[in-house]
């Protein structure tokens, strides 16, 4: 018997109450997961500008990770979110269970190739002699933790597809805590600790990813019963995977494009030096404060997005799209503006090499201003997902990274310097915000005349009078 919690509870009451009451939670869980980013570069660099590069070169490679986490985790809240719209509660059991199974068999395979690759994949990336020892200290134990890693993803978004993110905040806040005070323990070798440096942090966070995966689990168990042992077999693994997979495979892929062009512009990057990556680490960690709402809100698109579109509320589903647009463009604009005028005493706290305030201070003020249009674009994947299309959201991805990012940065590279790559970045965000906005809108349109050719007319679900 499926616990009570788990009913569709986001097809009534206000579209943007319940946008509220699933992003305000994230988003603090996001602060607290930011705090310790933040927390483990500022620790990393006291420990010179060489261990703050080679963390930097770490960044695509656990990004990967991260895409092969969300990738199983979104297509989780896709399925149940749209089996909870239509009241088919009765799957949602065997889909967790499945979900959960197949990401620790993802996690097991990322740690066997991970450790096998750490040397041809970062020397590729641009780490030499000086950093690689250092890359290969850090990448061990994350490698060995991506499992506990993956899970915790894929069952808070279990969670949240139905409706509950205040246990998900929960559970991401104290990771978080945890690994805040086991980071100068461990980097520094305080109260009796060892002294581990750079791969302290690394098992810092491990630790705390092993604490919240097993406080996921058993809340997952115990309290919402969306595992049930009785699927730990094959009779059903083959259907649950098929739908898993039909948006986890496009979405993973999506997201692994995130990594890769990532990659290459740190190597870009690093042809003008490890002071101008460690810049660039700071300054990607500094952006990444104002895109916790981003991400926040986006999280939250999907489940709402969902869960009407199995109940057949197009209207709320266009409401939602609408509210988090709408929000999204204020709130970047404000916080881009305000990281242009205190990029370089921001940059300035964290080391005083004058190449990496330098280069943290040319990105902060180019790039963060045009994050409303980046996302504008994550709410369109976000809501292509959770409608069961992720072809157009992948194809959307591809376009921005590879058809326009990457050639623009490579031009404009050798035109103007480090500072053309960030010029390129933000000029993507801006042409593919406004392609994604009306691809989605077209979709939508077809959607709503497909519903109207078989049920009559139904409400408009591009801009609704009613903002909720």
């Amino acid at each position: 018997m499926i616990a009570q919690t788990i009913v569709p509870r986001l097809t009534t009451g206000s579209v943007g109450g319940h946008l509220r009451e699933l992003a305000l939670p994230m988003a603090l869980s996001f602060v607290a997961l930011n705090s310790y980013s933040i927390t483990d570069t500022f620790f990393v660099g006291q420990l010179g500008t060489l261990p703050l590069a080679a963390m930097g070169f770490t960044f695509p490679v656990s990004f990967a990770m991260v895409a092969v986490g969300l990738g199983i985790g979104i297509a989780t809240s896709s399925v149940l979110a749209r089996l909870l719209g239509t009241g088919n509660r009765g799957a949602v059991q065997r889909i967790t269970t499945h979900a959960l199974l197949l990401g620790g068999l993802l996690g097991l395979l990322l740690l066997v190739v991970g450790l096998a690759t750490i040397e041809p994949v970062f020397s590729a990336l641009g780490a030499d002699e000086r950093t690689l020892p250092l890359i290969r200290s850090y990448m061990g134990p994350v490698y060995f933790g991506g499992v506990f890693f993956i899970l915790t993803i894929v069952g808070n978004h279990a969670l949240r597809a139905t409706g509950d993110s205040k246990v998900p905040a929960i559970i991401l806040t104290f990771s978080a805590v945890l690994n805040i005070v086991l980071d100068p323990l461990l980097i520094f070798g305080l109260f009796g600790f060892p002294r581990l440096e750079l791969q302290g942090a690394a098992i810092a966070t491990v630790i705390a990813n092993a604490v919240t995966v097993v406080a996921s689990l058993t809340i997952l168990y115990r309290r919402e019963r969306l595992i049930a042992f009785r699927y730990l077999n094959i009779d059903h693994l083959r259907d649950s995977w098929q739908q898993l997979l039909y948006i986890g495979i496009p979405t993973t892929a999506t997201n692994l494009l995130l990594p890769v062009t990532f990659a290459i512009i740190t190597a870009m990057v690093a042809a003008y030096g490890p002071g101008a990556v460690a810049g660039f680490a700071v300054a990607s960690r500094l952006e990444s404060i104002v895109l916790i709402m981003v991400f926040a809100l986006q999280s939250s698109v999907g489940p709402v997005v969902g869960q009407n579109f199995g109940a057949g509320n197009l209207g709320r589903v266009g409401q939602a799209i609408y509210v988090a647009n709408r929000f999204l463009l204020a709130y970047c604009f404000f916080f881009g503006c305000l990281l242009f005028i205190i990029a370089r005493p921001l940059a300035s706290i964290f080391d005083d090499d004058p190449l990496v305030i330098a280069t943290a201070v040319s990105y902060l003020r180019i790039v963060p201003i045009t994050l409303g249009a980046f996302g504008v674009m994550l709410v369109a994947v976000s809501s292509l997902n959770a409608l069961g299309r992720p072809m157009p959201a992948a194809v959307l991805t591809f376009i921005k990274l590879f058809a326009v990012y990457l050639p623009l940065a490579w031009l404009l590279s050798r035109l103007i310097g480090i500072s053309g790559i960030f010029a390129a970045n933000a000029a993507s965000h801006l042409l593919i915000g406004v392609t994604s906005f009306v691809w989605l809108r077209k979709i939508l349109e077809s959607i709503s005349a497909e519903d109207q050719s078989v049920q009559g007319p139904s409400s408009e679900i591009v801009r609704p009078s009613d903002s909720g």
